[in-house]
């Protein structure tokens, strides 16, 4: 299935999306898409409903983020060898974990605000994870059948604030905006291989990222087992697992975004997205 959150900010109604392509309402199912309808369980019922008799949602509606009230949003840095090359920073050993704001969450398209006086704000397209059963010490295994399904990210980042600001990498992290969630989220059953995922990235209609989740460092199962023997993963959780190189950072000389461009990206079968680039507003 693919599922969606669609409407205005803050009054967002669950639906999916049919075999045609076209949005249907699950307002008479469910009352939204969050940790209470990500378990096995809750899926199953989903997925005995006659799509065909759902509501059709006519217009083109905006989509917010696929999943609602997000406990824990967790990045795991330098997942790509080559981007942690671009970088300019070792192959890690075991992953590295930050935390992204769960306040900076948004809808897909919706736009993306850059910090008061910020001058490095750069893009990463990554594969996100979405938890759906509480996982806690979960073997590499069995570690898959603890995820509901899975999204495309970008990973916004602003590099000065990251990098140069002391600390950990979370302050350049959580910015508002920050954390473009969708379109959908994608039911692990119609993803049989999530290490098989082609992703791409453009910036003002120009390839910038192009990669495949063949190539992370860590699996999902690797880091879904290595995050559930630091902290209990509950439904709702989303992880988000590392980008391909071609971040703005990379280049020489860097390139940072900038008011008026315009981010488009997506995942193979995960669906695409699109932000324009806004200056600070409070």
């Amino acid at each position: 299935m693919k599922l969606v959150r669609y409407g205005n900010p803050g009054k967002e109604k669950p639906g999916l999306i049919d075999g045609e392509g076209r949005l249907r309402d699950l307002s008479a199912v469910v009352k939204d898409i969050g940790p209470e309808q990500l378990g096995d369980a809750a899926l199953a019922k989903l997925q005995k409903q006659k799509v065909d008799k759902l509501p059709l949602v006519r217009g083109k509606p905006r989509f917010g983020s696929p999943v609602a009230n997000v406990g824990k949003f967790i990045a795991i840095g330098l997942n790509y060898a080559d981007h942690a090359a671009e970088s300019g920073l070792p192959i890690p050993a075991e992953p590295v974990v930050f935390m992204k704001a769960t306040s900076c969450i948004q809808g897909p398209n919706d736009p993306v605000m850059l910090p008061k006086n910020s001058v490095k704000s750069d893009w990463e397209v990554e594969l996100g994870v979405v938890i759906g059963t509480r996982a806690r010490y979960v073997s590499q295994k069995d570690a898959l059948n603890f995820v509901a399904g899975y999204c495309t990210i970008n990973d916004v980042s602003e590099r000065e604030y990251q990098i140069e600001r002391g600390g950990t990498w979370d302050k350049g992290k959580g910015c508002d905006t920050f954390g473009p969630l969708g379109p959908w989220l994608v039911t692990r059953d119609e993803v049989p291989n999530p290490q098989k995922l082609s992703m791409w990235l453009d910036l003002n209609g120009k390839r910038m990222q192009t990669g495949n989740t063949k190539t992370m460092i860590f699996s999902i199962a690797k880091i879904v087992s290595y995050l559930s023997q630091f902290m209990t993963l509950l439904p709702g959780d989303v992880i988000t697992t590392g980008t391909p190189p071609g971040v703005g950072l990379g280049m020489k000389p860097p390139l940072y975004l900038k008011k008026g461009d315009v981010m488009t990206l997506g995942i193979e079968g995960l669906g695409e997205q699109r932000q324009e680039v806004v200056p600070f507003k409070l």
